[in-house]
């Protein structure tokens, strides 16, 4: 289900900090028209521990309208509470979500043996197939290929978002991993190699700005058409890459806004990015063909 392309979705707010449904709505509609494979709303990308809980339901519940079943929802739910991200992945499935996303504990540093109860409790408690997180740069916890592969065995945990950064253990993870789990990039820079050693896909930040593009990158990565994904990988590796020029959806909102997208608010504490930063992703954009035409293929 959970293969391909999928984007961690930006949250629109509108000037006055409230949530923008329209936009979103256009948004959602956009990613689809443009071919994407699923859609992750409520992640980092989607400053989720800014949005309250009625909030990030809301926004799922959106998502899931507008998608009408043609892609799956991998929607967020996680944080350093168990109890609480069990309840939330709850209401994430009445709303209708197809799958959950779910970031490591973080603040609290639990053990291998912590992440692995943790995981655990979720998956007996939700009927959902569930995506693990990991990003240790965000959450000063890793999950080790060893305590993923004990995980692997839970038959609702699906797949793991690898944003570790790490080739060398991405590597170990494909190896220790079963057929049937879905191992996905969690940087667009990396969509490549990873595929290569045996994962399948990308939950992609740049797919905000050009879901049809990366779509099609990851869909030649996993058809073997290694040239091919490499000749769009040169040409779009400035974008991936000024997205975290400072720290994500700082960026992308910036750059969705210059393209028209959407307006150009964050909720502290995500501030816009400098006019240094801002000059960059201009130039970035101007250079990639985005500021004449909103993604033009």
């Amino acid at each position: 289900m959970f293969t391909g392309c999928g984007t961690a979705m930006v949250t629109p707010f509108q000037t006055n900090g409230s949530l923008d449904e329209a936009t979103l709505r256009n948004l959602v509609r956009r990613q689809i028209e443009h071919g994407i494979d699923f859609l992750v709303p409520c992640g980092t990308t989607g400053e989720s521990p800014t949005l309250t809980r009625e909030e990030h339901l809301r926004v799922v519940g959106i998502t899931v309208e507008e998608s009408k079943g043609k892609v799956p929802v991998l929607a967020g739910a996680g944080g350093y509470n168990t109890h609480e991200v069990i309840e939330l992945a709850r209401e994430c499935k009445a709303v209708g979500a197809d799958g959950i996303l779910s970031v490591t504990p973080y603040y609290n540093k639990p053990t291998q043996e912590g992440l692995y109860q943790h995981y655990k409790a979720i998956a007996e408690a939700v009927a959902l197939p569930i995506v693990v997180y990991n990003v240790q740069g965000r959450t000063s916890v890793n999950v080790e290929p060893v305590t993923l592969a004990r995980l692997a065995e839970i038959e609702n945990i699906v797949g793991v978002k690898e944003a570790s950064g790490n080739i060398s253990q991405m590597a170990e993870v494909v190896y220790r991993m079963p057929e049937r789990f879905n191992i996905l990039s969690g940087d667009d820079a990396v969509t490549i190699p990873l595929i290569a050693l045996g994962g399948c896909g990308i939950i992609s930040v740049v797919s905000n700005q050009i879901p049809r593009i990366m779509t099609e990158l990851a869909r030649r990565a996993n058809q073997g058409d290694f040239a091919g994904g490499r000749e769009l990988q040169r040409r779009y590796l400035p974008l991936m890459q000024v997205n975290f020029v400072e720290s994500n959806p700082g960026p992308v909102k910036w750059a969705m806004h210059q393209m028209g997208l959407l307006e150009a608010v964050w909720r502290l504490p995500m501030v816009p990015p400098t006019e240094a930063s801002r000059n960059r992703i201009e130039q970035v954009l101007t250079e990639a063909g985005l500021l004449a035409a909103v993604e033009a293929v």
